[in-house]
């Protein structure tokens, strides 16, 4: 099976920041799109980021300028680089790929177990 496994989480300041890593391991055979959604407390998850495999990026607005999404196509990690945090982007952040595995044809979205972030004020 394939299993992503997500690090980098935890509590700091407004103004801070925080890098979040995921990996994906397991009967990979290639990683396509991967992404890093965020879900708070009451609200649905949402996506923050996603990148494909040809470095194309996309951002929820309201962490443009301050979210840097990038991947490593070789050891299947995708990060997501986090400055000028803000207190409503305190939220468990899940990383999320679409997985061809080995042996077995099309891919299919995996999620990670997520990992909290917390911004204080």
């Amino acid at each position: 099976q394939v299993q992503l496994v997500e690090s980098g989480g935890g509590l700091v300041q407004a103004g801070g920041s925080l890098d979040l890593s995921c990996v994906a391991s397991g009967r990979v055979l290639r990683v396509y799109t991967m992404g890093w959604y965020r879900q708070a407390p009451g609200q649905q998850r949402e996506l923050v980021a996603q990148i494909t495999r040809g470095q194309v990026t996309n951002y929820q607005d309201s962490v443009k300028g301050r979210f840097t999404i990038s991947r490593d196509n070789v050891q299947n990690i995708a990060y997501l680089r986090m400055h000028s945090l803000k207190p409503e982007d305190t939220a468990v952040y899940y990383c999320s790929a679409d997985v061809e595995m080995t042996g077995r044809e099309g891919s299919q979205t995996y999620w990670g177990q997520g990992t909290q972030v917390t911004v204080s004020s």
